[in-house]
């Protein structure tokens, strides 16, 4: 009944991300846990705020090198009954899973069930940021349930945690099994003072202010509490020089247990190079080869919004980036800044659930570090069920409200963006969760970009 509802979804259009699962579990609501236990390797799952999907992304892509089969939510949908499908599409009409492993994405919220589900061999957490506070409450929330999750895995199960952000690494103080830290040791990017709002500045364990050495971005650096004596942990995994390139990637090199490599990333972003390092250490955990950790990493592109890039015709191009909360809206803006030449910007702002309601952080992320590129935008646009909200936002920021094109439905606004970005131009999308479908889908039917669930 599943395969049948994912294709029938996919017939008419829909992708069948969600729904297919549900009925798998409604029908058989053991079904999860069936195909899970028959992964000849076992499950990684990767959890945290931001960067998941790209992770969980840079992961699958490695394993692919490594001649590994392999079951995976490519498409995103991190709740119980996305996972739920993406088991169903692999497996057969009978019930049978031939994967080697498992490749995860869950949202924080859903990781306790999911973990008492799988019992995967190992937890990655990315990071913890302020997101979706109608649905998530307060940060301190979703670090429970992460840590709540940690408690419930298998003996022999491995945490694999970021060691910049004292808000996951504290989690690694209270977890029984074995801990792997992944972390950045050069100082080449950021700052001595915090430049960006930060999600804590208070020691989970203690409550005592954390002092920091070096910002990186939010909450992440190098820090220590002098009261407690919790400091950053001694990342195993860390990357000790950076070049970044703009919109071509990044070098960096990576310390490891295995040796010292040089690696490149054809994904823009710092913030990218956390999320590679996330990769870089669970497939060192799954003893996968080196010559594969580096092939992923190098062929991997980025797709499904995050900094996707569009070639068009005409030497035009588009880029596709998810903002849904402050810190990582911020590092996209940054992104966008360092990438010098004309460009048109179009942020696509719905407050469906799965966005969360409550939008009031467009006021906190700094959209007035686009100030320098003011002279390069050729044109703006607003879009989305809160589109309007956020021309005033920009506004805000000293860009003129005449300036500014609000345009409700999606498509068109896409489209008249497209029409104005002229060759050698790029133009920046930047749509929250429920807006990135519909972008994905526009862009689809314009004859710019496959569907979703053929990436």
């Amino acid at each position: 009944m599943g395969k049948t509802a994912i294709w029938l979804n996919r017939r008419f259009g829909h992708g069948g991300t969600s729904f297919p699962g549900g009925i798998g579990r409604r029908v058989a609501p053991q079904i999860l846990t069936a195909l899970a236990r028959q992964l000849k390797r076992g499950a990684m799952v990767v959890t945290g705020t931001n960067g998941k999907t790209t992770t969980s992304k840079m992961l699958a892509a490695i394993v692919e090198k490594s001649s590994l089969t392999l079951t995976h939510n490519r498409a995103g949908a991190n709740l119980v009954g996305g996972i739920t499908t993406a088991f169903i599409d692999s497996a057969t009409i009978g019930g049978s899973i031939t994967s080697d492993l498992g490749i995860i994405e869950v949202d924080e919220a859903t990781i306790p069930q999911l973990v008492r589900e799988v019992q995967p061999k190992g937890v990655v957490v990315t990071n913890f940021f302020r997101d979706q506070l109608d649905r998530f409450g307060e940060l301190d929330k979703t670090v429970s349930l992460v840590g709540e999750a940690l408690r419930l895995l298998p003996v022999q199960s491995i945490a694999v945690l970021n060691a910049d952000d004292p808000l996951v690494a504290s989690l690694g103080k209270d977890f029984p099994g074995r801990v792997l830290y992944f972390g950045i040791d050069d100082r080449s990017y950021g700052a001595r003072e915090m430049l960006q709002s930060a999600e804590t500045r208070f020691c989970r364990l203690c409550g005592h202010p954390l002092t920091y050495d070096w910002f990186f971005f939010g909450q992440l650096g190098h820090y220590r509490c002098s009261h407690c004596g919790f400091e950053r942990p001694e990342p195993k995994i860390k990357v000790t020089g950076i070049q970044l390139k703009g919109e071509e990637g990044s070098a960096f090199t990576v310390e490891t247990p295995r040796g010292t490599w040089q690696l490149e990333l054809s994904t823009p972003g710092f913030y990218n190079i956390y999320n590679a390092l996330a990769a870089i250490a669970s497939a060192i955990r799954l003893d996968l080869p080196e010559k594969a950790i580096r092939a992923g990493l190098q062929g991997y592109r980025t797709n499904f919004g995050r900094m996707e890039r569009i070639e068009l015709e005409d030497g035009r191009r588009a880029f596709l980036a998810l903002i849904k909360n402050p810190t990582g809206c911020d590092e996209v803006i940054r992104t966008l800044v360092q990438n010098r030449g004309p460009k048109r910007l179009l942020v696509i702002i719905n407050d469906n659930a799965a966005d969360g309601r409550d939008i009031s952080w467009l006021w906190d992320a700094d959209f007035e570090s686009l100030e320098p590129v003011y002279p390069e935008l050729r044109s703006v646009f607003t879009s989305g069920l809160r589109g309007e909200d956020m021309a005033l936002r920009l506004n805000y920021t000293g860009i003129p409200a005449e300036s500014i094109r609000y345009e409700a439905n999606v498509e068109s606004a896409i489209r008249s963006a497209l029409e104005m970005t002229e060759p050698g131009e790029t133009l920046y999308i930047l749509p929250t969760y429920t807006a990135l479908l519909e972008s994905k889908a526009a862009l689809t039917r314009l004859g710019h970009s496959p569907h979703y669930w053929e990436e």
